[in-house]
């Protein structure tokens, strides 16, 4: 009997061995999203944005006081009844300029206090003050002892970071991110914007040494933006505009996120998580005003995991007003779709038309010609905003255009 009992307890006990083998791993929980609010003014456009994006949104990070590199302050007055109505918790946001030519300690902690104090007494404490400090690595100690003093006058309020890849390679950014009760890694824009925007294969090294580095729970700044890159004579950056123009001259470059490779880097950074990693911080929310950032309904697609969905098409249009022959064509993109689309950066022209008499590209695109004949060639980086179009060139034929057609392609 006992011989039995304990055959049965045996095969009893590998059969749940043998499923516990074949069972499928718990998928990984979706990380939590957090968003930046970086406008300065706060128009019916950002309202509506926010409005739309809360149901996906934990935090909000909130742009409260920017310290520009003259020593000058810029505050931000929020829309105190939105973002208390939106009942998620907010971290007020404080950038310094990494260019500060001195760094006032004391003045910068008093301002910052009574900016704090400024919130509550609206009705919006936060729960997080977060500075944003892109330093020089060499003003890390700097940094951090600043962050030491400043901690304990917050009272019950959160300190947090922002930090940069350029750091890591420091032994003092232990002692920075010991100072702050959480920290957020900058994962775009923050080395040399000539190898891009953002980098798939680079952040995810930056993001596994940055868990190596920290104890404590930790966000990944990723973008959802395009910035247009000014370049001096000398081949350095004049200037990177986004949102607010600059007056700097000189050779542009248009950097742009793209939507699909973010939501394909989220889809990964969720199947395998790095340690500490707790949740996303977009910056920034895009509104209807912008003319870089993503559109409303393409960030609503990445934040909701859904597929998105573009529809590039071009075609000519007769660009012929007091044309009587009909020669002038048009070259225009349309995106019917419900995502932003990059631009193509070719589009063939084939064309049978006689007696082709001349054209040129448009908007970011140059005409050009090989063995195959003449195309557009993409020439500034940039999207296609869902539901718009793009006049990107002009074809002029002698007679009509006959059976001209156009490709996007190689």
């Amino acid at each position: 009997m006992r011989h039995r009992l304990f055959l049965f307890a045996s095969m009893l006990l590998a059969m749940l061995m043998l499923a516990a083998c074949s069972r499928e791993p718990a998928p990984r929980a979706a990380l939590s999203q957090d968003v930046y609010v970086w406008q300065r003014q706060w128009t019916p456009a950002l309202r509506a944005a926010l409005t739309a994006s809360d149901p996906q949104v934990a935090r909000w990070h909130v742009l409260a006081a920017e310290l520009g590199v003259s020593g000058r302050w810029i505050d931000v007055a929020p829309d105190a009844a939105l973002l208390a109505g939106t009942g998620k918790p907010l971290l007020m946001t404080v950038r310094i300029n990494g260019q500060l030519a001195r760094f006032d300690a004391a003045a910068i902690e008093t301002h910052i206090l009574a900016q704090v104090e400024a919130w509550r007494r609206s009705g919006i404490a936060p729960a997080a003050l977060e500075i944003d400090y892109d330093c020089p690595t060499a003003r890390l100690p700097e940094y951090t002892a600043f962050l030491a003093r400043l901690k304990p006058k917050l009272g019950a309020t959160a300190l947090t970071v922002t930090a940069l890849p350029t750091w890591l390679e420091s032994p003092r950014l232990d002692g920075l991110l010991a100072a702050a009760d959480e920290a957020t890694l900058q994962a775009h824009a923050v080395l040399d914007p000539r190898q891009g925007l953002f980098d798939p294969e680079r952040a995810r090294v930056w993001m596994e040494q940055f868990a190596k580095r920290t104890r404590q729970p930790w966000h990944v700044a990723l973008p959802a933006y395009g910035s247009r890159v000014v370049w001096d004579g000398n081949g350095g950056i004049a200037a990177v505009e986004s949102e607010r123009p600059t007056l700097a001259g000189g050779v542009a470059s248009e950097l742009v996120a793209q939507p699909r490779q973010l939501a394909r880097f989220v889809a990964g950074i969720e199947r395998s998580q790095p340690p500490g990693l707790v949740g996303i911080a977009w910056f920034r929310v895009p509104t209807g005003d912008d003319r870089r950032a993503w559109s409303l309904s393409t960030w609503l697609a990445v934040l909701e995991r859904r597929q998105l969905q573009e529809k590039l098409e071009v075609r000519f249009a007769d660009a012929g007003a007091g044309q009587a022959d009909g020669s002038l064509r048009e070259v225009v993109l349309d995106n019917a779709g419900a995502a932003d689309a990059p631009l193509p950066t070719r589009i063939r022209i084939e064309t049978g038309c006689a007696g082709d008499s001349g054209g040129d590209g448009i908007n970011g695109y140059t005409m050009e010609s090989d063995a195959r004949g003449r195309y557009l060639r993409l020439t500034q980086a940039g999207m296609l905003r869902a539901g718009t179009r793009r006049h990107v060139g002009w074809l002029r034929c002698q007679g009509t255009a006959g059976d001209a057609t156009l490709q996007i392609g190689s």
